[in-house]
C-alpha cells in the first residue's frame, strides 16, 4: 500500500465532513455558489451580454439568464476552441471535455483549473464518504483497479487539449490517482483497449490485497471481468514469468517503462493457477478476497447490469462514487449499495423543473430544498464551466432529503423515448421490466435494446435479447407475456394504449455476439471505449440493421389475429 493512501483517506474524511456540515444550510451554500462564480464570472463575454454584474439574487438571476441547450452555447465553445480568451470563463481552458455523443451529438465543454477543482473537491468528499461506508462494515479503503485511458483526441485550432471528461480529470489529477490505483499510470497510455485492460490486470493481479474495482458504467465492469476470464492462461504465465506479452499493441517506449516495473512473480502465479484450475476460470472475488467495493455509475440502466455481478463479485457491494457528466458534477453518494445521491452543492448551482413544466420555453423552477420527494425533474446546473442554468436533459428523481439536501438518483435523458403512439416509454421503464424478468427467469442476459418495427403503423414493440454463451430461453412466450404485463403495470400511458391502439410486442433472440457488433459501431463512430454507453431504447428502426435474428416470437393473440 502507497504511505500516501492512509494520508488521502484522512484528508478525504475532512473533506467529506466539511460537506456533510454544509448541507445542514443547503440554501445558503447553493446562493453564496452563485455570488461569488457571477463576481467572478461578470466581466466574461457571455457575463457581459447576461449583465451578471447588475445580479444580486437567485431570483434576479432566474428572471435574467435565460435557460439554454447546448447550442445556445456552441457559438461560444468555438470561439474558446479557436484560441479567443474571457469568452465563458475569466480563468485560462486548460482543457476542452469532449462529451461522447452516445446519447446525441458531441459537445465541448470548457474546463479551468477552477473549475477542476470543484470536480476534486466533490470527487475528495466521495472518497470520505467511502472510507467512513468501508470502516462501519469493518472493512477498509485500498487501491484499485481502473482502465480508463488518459490519450487525448487532439489539440483546437487554438491549441487546447481535448478529449473525454475521464481523461482530462485523470491527466490534471495524475498524483492522486497514481496513489489510488493498483497499477501504474502507465497501463492507461495505450489506445488499444485488449491492451489497455491486459496491462491493469496484469499489475493488479500482483496485489491480492487490492480493495476496489472500477469503471464509468457496470457493463464496463463486465468487461473487464470478461478480459479477465478470456486471457486468464496468458495473464498467469506472464505474472510467473515476468514478461509482458509480445502481442500487446504497446508503443515501444511505453512497454520499456512497464517493464522496468515489472518482474515475475511465481508464488502468486501459483496461487492462481491454482484457482483457475479448480474453478475453471478468474473471476474478481477469488482473485482480490478483500475486494470491498466496485465502483460504477448507479440509476438509470444500470440495475439491468447489476443483476449479473454476483457471479464476479458475491456480494461485494457497489459504490456510486459521483453521478457526473462532462458538463460537471451532479450529486455524490453516501452510501454503499445505495442509489439516492447528495446534490453537490459546493460543485454547482442546481435548480430544478417540475414535470408540469417540462414543455414551457422559460420554465419555473424549484430550488433544491424545495423539491418533494418521489417527484422527478429535469436538472439545472450553473457552473465554472461557464454554462448557466444549462440543461443537460437529465431526469433525476428525488428519493429522500440527506439534511437540507435532496437526494437524487438519474432516471433517464429526457427525449429518449420510445412510441408507437403517444405512450411515451423511457429507458428506465423498460430497464425496470427487463431486470425483474432476469429474476423470475432465472436467466441474466447478454444485452437488451427495444426498438420499433417499420413495417407496421402503430409499430410493434421488438424486444430484442441476447443470450448470455450456454443459456436457452424455454418458454420464450411466457417470456414477452410477462414482458407484455410487466411493462403496462409500471407504465400507465402503454397500458391504456395497449387496449385498442399499441400493438403486441415482439420477441426477437439474436445470435451470439450482436450486441458486441453494435458497440463496435459505436466506437467506429467516434464514442470514446471508457465512455461507452448503451441504449436501452432506440427510435433509429436502423439500429440493430443487418444482426441476425435467431428467433423472433409473437404473443398468440397477434398471431391468431393475423392468421385470419
Amino acid at each position: 500500500m502507497s504511505i500516501l493512501l492512509p494520508i488521502l483517506a484522512t484528508v478525504s474524511r475532512q473533506v467529506k465532513n466539511s460537506f456533510v456540515k454544509k448541507t445542514r444550510r443547503t440554501l445558503a451554500v447553493q446562493e453564496q455558489f452563485l455570488k461569488e462564480l457571477l463576481v467572478a464570472y461578470q466581466d466574461t463575454a457571455l457575463g457581459r451580454e447576461y449583465g451578471l454584474r447588475d445580479i444580486k439574487t437567485i431570483d434576479q438571476f432566474r428572471d435574467r439568464v435565460p435557460v439554454l441547450p447546448y447550442s445556445s452555447y456552441e457559438p461560444y465553445t468555438e470561439r474558446i476552441a479557436q484560441g479567443e480568451q474571457n469568452v465563458l470563463t475569466p480563468d485560462p481552458v486548460v482543457y476542452l471535455n469532449l462529451t461522447s455523443g452516445s446519447t446525441g451529438q458531441k459537445k465541448l465543454i470548457p474546463v479551468t483549473k477552477r473549475f477542476q477543482n470543484s470536480l476534486r473537491q466533490a470527487n475528495l468528499t466521495s472518497i470520505g464518504f467511502l472510507s467512513d461506508a468501508l470502516r462501519d462494515r469493518g472493512s477498509q479503503f485500498g487501491k484499485l483497479l481502473a482502465t480508463n485511458s488518459v490519450q487525448l483526441l487532439g489539440r483546437t485550432p487554438g491549441g487546447i487539449e481535448y478529449g473525454p471528461a475521464s481523461v482530462g480529470v485523470l491527466r490534471m489529477g495524475k498524483f492522486l490517482y497514481e496513489q489510488l490505483f493498483a497499477h501504474p499510470y502507465e497501463t492507461l497510455l495505450p489506445d488499444d483497449s485488449l491492451t489497455r485492460h491486459y496491462l491493469c490486470l496484469l499489475f493488479a493481479l500482483c496485489q491480492p490485497e487490492m480493495r476496489g474495482l472500477g469503471a464509468n458504467f457496470p457493463m464496463l465492469v463486465l468487461r473487464i471481468c470478461n478480459y479477465l476470464e478470456q486471457y486468464a492462461e496468458e495473464l498467469i504465465h506472464d505474472l510467473d514469468q515476468g514478461t509482458i506479452a509480445p502481442w500487446l499493441k504497446l508503443a515501444p517506449d511505453v512497454r520499456t517503462k512497464l517493464e522496468r516495473q515489472w518482474s515475475a512473480n511465481p508464488s502468486r502465479a501459483a496461487q492462481l493457477r491454482e484457482v483457475w484450475k479448480s474453478e475453471g476460470r478468474l473471476i474478481p472475488k477469488l482473485v482480490w478476497p478483500q475486494l470491498s467495493y466496485v465502483a460504477t455509475a448507479r440509476g438509470g440502466t444500470s440495475d439491468f447490469y447489476f443483476e449479473r455481478f454476483p457471479q464476479y463479485f458475491g456480494d461485494t457491494p457497489g459504490y456510486g462514487a459521483v453521478y457526473a457528466s462532462a458538463e460537471g458534477t451532479f450529486s455524490i453518494y453516501p452510501e454503499l449499495g445505495q442509489d439516492g445521491s447528495i446534490l453537490a452543492i459546493e460543485s454547482g448551482f442546481f435548480e430544478f423543473i417540475p414535470e408540469d413544466q417540462w414543455e414551457a420555453e422559460q420554465p419555473q423552477t424549484l430550488l433544491a430544498p424545495e423539491v418533494q420527494v418521489g417527484d422527478r425533474y429535469r436538472i439545472l446546473m450553473t457552473n465554472y464551466s461557464g454554462f448557466y442554468r444549462y440543461d443537460i436533459g437529465d431526469v433525476v428523481e428525488v428519493t429522500g432529503f440527506y439534511e437540507q439536501s435532496p437526494l437524487i438518483v438519474f432516471r433517464h435523458r429526457r427525449g429518449g423515448l420510445l412510441s408507437s403512439t403517444t405512450e411515451k416509454t423511457t429507458e428506465f421503464h423498460v430497464t425496470q421490466v427487463m431486470q425483474s424478468l432476469q429474476q423470475e427467469f432465472g436467466l441474466p442476459l447478454e444485452d437488451f435494446c427495444v426498438t420499433l418495427a417499420e413495417d407496421v403503423i402503430p409499430a410493434h414493440y421488438l424486444v430484442n435479447i441476447e443470450l448470455l454463451p450456454g443459456q436457452a430461453l424455454d418458454n420464450p412466450s411466457a417470456f414477452l407475456h410477462r414482458f407484455d404485463q410487466k411493462l403496462k403495470e409500471i407504465h400507465t400511458s402503454y397500458e391504456v394504449k395497449r387496449r385498442d391502439a399499441v400493438p403486441a410486442p415482439r420477441l426477437r433472440i439474436l445470435a451470439p455476439g450482436s450486441f458486441a457488433i453494435v458497440r463496435q459501431r459505436q466506437l467506429k463512430k467516434g464514442v470514446p471505449d471508457s465512455q461507452l454507453k448503451f441504449p436501452h431504447i432506440s427510435e433509429d428502426r436502423s439500429f440493430l440493421a443487418g444482426l441476425t435474428v435467431a428467433q423472433e416470437i409473437r404473443l398468440p393473440e397477434v398471431a391468431n389475429r393475423e392468421s385470419y
